[in-house]
């Protein structure tokens, strides 16, 4: 079943469990389309299976492999339509420490956290491009301001991440002033990847689907931690001028606090 000419198709990696499980069903729930991608198939059945109120697909594909990701972008076309909304979610946080570990691990998980995100956004942009619209989401973390133990590969990853955000706007902005991009750090969520006494993902979902839906030109190149979003760094004189003017850079809020 194809999507509707200009209407609105998400595609969400990392659907299978967690936060990708809980913005797929967030989708779904608005009446947004989503392909679903995650790498087990056990995991995106049960996504679908949650996911009610608009038209769920599963893909199975491992997204720090390049040609799978085209050939499974070119399936999306085929059967849904152009993408319009990318959320870069797909991710893994192995604990081991740099000494214990083998090159190769570490670079597995950049190629999966970075990388996959890389593949996914360069596959999005190719129809981007041509109608001159679309929505970016990467979701970042702070890991890479305060890494933690045997987090090392997790933590150059993300910052990474947030890197190439900025670079997508720096070599995009201009050109194609339709394609937003923006980061989305949500916190410490209650999934595999977080710890129990986290923020249930489903209101987190919530966040970042009202940010992936706002195609707001003033987003692109915006940071958001969870429900806020974060000033971009300014020089020390305008944080001055703007204290004693008591007068900041507006900032923009998602939703409802947890």
């Amino acid at each position: 079943m194809m999507k509707k000419e200009n209407a609105p198709l998400a595609i969400v990696t990392g659907a299978g469990t967690g936060l990708g499980r809980a913005m797929t069903v967030e989708l779904a729930i608005r009446g947004i389309p989503v392909a679903a991608i995650s790498r087990n198939p056990a995991d995106l059945q049960r996504t679908v299976d949650l996911a009610v109120g608009a038209m769920v697909v599963p893909f199975r594909v491992d997204v720090s492999e390049t040609r799978a990701v085209l050939d499974t972008f070119a399936a999306i076309r085929q059967q849904m339509g152009d993408p319009t909304i990318l959320i870069n979610n797909a991710a893994v946080h192995p604990h081991r420490d740099f000494l214990a570990s083998q090159p190769g691990e570490f670079m597995e998980c950049v190629s999966i956290n970075l990388g996959g995100a890389v593949n996914c956004t360069h596959a999005a942009l190719q129809s981007m491009i041509r109608t001159g619209e679309g929505r970016i989401v990467n979701i970042g973390s702070f890991a890479d301001i305060a890494p933690q133990p045997m987090a090392g590969a997790y933590s150059v990853s993300k910052g990474a991440l947030r890197i190439f955000s900025r670079t997508l706007v720096a070599d995009l902005g201009d050109r194609f002033p339709g394609i937003v991009v923006s980061t989305w750090m949500p916190g410490i969520l209650a999934t595999r990847m977080g710890l129990v006494t986290g923020l249930d993902p489903a209101i987190a979902a919530r966040w970042g689907v009202e940010l992936a839906l706002s195609n707001d030109a003033g987003l692109n190149g915006a940071v958001f931690e969870q429900n806020v979003q974060l000033p971009e760094a300014r020089s020390l004189k305008r944080r001055i001028l703007e204290k004693l003017l008591r007068r900041g850079p507006p900032l923009r809020r998602l939703g409802l606090e947890a």
